[in-house]
C-alpha cells in the first residue's frame, strides 16, 4: 500500500494513522447517505480531505442534476459536518463526462 501524502507533504506513521481514520469515518458517514442517492440513479464518491474541506464528486444522474447544490449542502455537508468534526465543509469536484455512463 502506498503512503498516501496530504499537501505534499510526507505524514509520520501517527499522522498517517489519523489521516486513514479520519477518510474511514468520511467514508462510513458517506456510505449511509449512498442508498437514497442511489435510488435516484447517482452515487457519490469521496475524492479527497485537505484544510478541513472534503472534496466530493457526483456521477450517475446526480452529474449536472439540477438539484446537486441541495444535495450536496443539505444532505452531504449537514451529515459530515454533523459526524465529523474536522469537516468544515463540502466542495463539489467538477463532473466527469463518462460518470453519467457508469
Amino acid at each position: 500500500m502506498s503512503e498516501v501524502t496530504q499537501n505534499e507533504k510526507k505524514l509520520t506513521a501517527k499522522e498517517q494513522a489519523a489521516y486513514d481514520d479520519l477518510v474511514a469515518r468520511i467514508n462510513r458517514t458517506l456510505n449511509k447517505l449512498r442508498p437514497y442517492i442511489q435510488a435516484d440513479g447517482g452515487d457519490v464518491h469521496f475524492e479527497g480531505f485537505e484544510d478541513g474541506i472534503v472534496s466530493v464528486s457526483m456521477s450517475g444522474a446526480c452529474a449536472g442534476c439540477m438539484a446537486i447544490n441541495t444535495t450536496l449542502n443539505d444532505g452531504i455537508e449537514a451529515l459530515l459536518i454533523d459526524e465529523v468534526p474536522e469537516v468544515k465543509g463540502v466542495r463539489l469536484l467538477p463532473a466527469d463526462p463518462f460518470s453519467y455512463y457508469f
